[in-house]
């Protein structure tokens, strides 16, 4: 019986900057957020989250 390996849970490593998709959802993104809002989140997706799961994040710990 073969037996799985366990996942560390650990995010891929950081980014330099973001894909241009990325870039460009950021900047149609910022007409409806603050500044703090948007540079939470830029810096949560440098870490490898996703631009859904970022957002969650950032709605959450510093609000729109």
């Amino acid at each position: 019986m073969a037996y799985k390996r366990k996942t560390t849970g650990k995010k891929p490593t950081a980014k330099k900057s973001l894909t241009k998709r990325q870039e460009a959802s950021m900047k149609r993104h910022s007409k409806k957020h603050s500044a703090q809002h948007m540079r939470y989140m830029k810096n949560l997706m440098m870490k490898g989250d996703t631009f859904s799961a970022a957002h969650k994040k950032a709605q959450a710990k510093v609000g729109k």
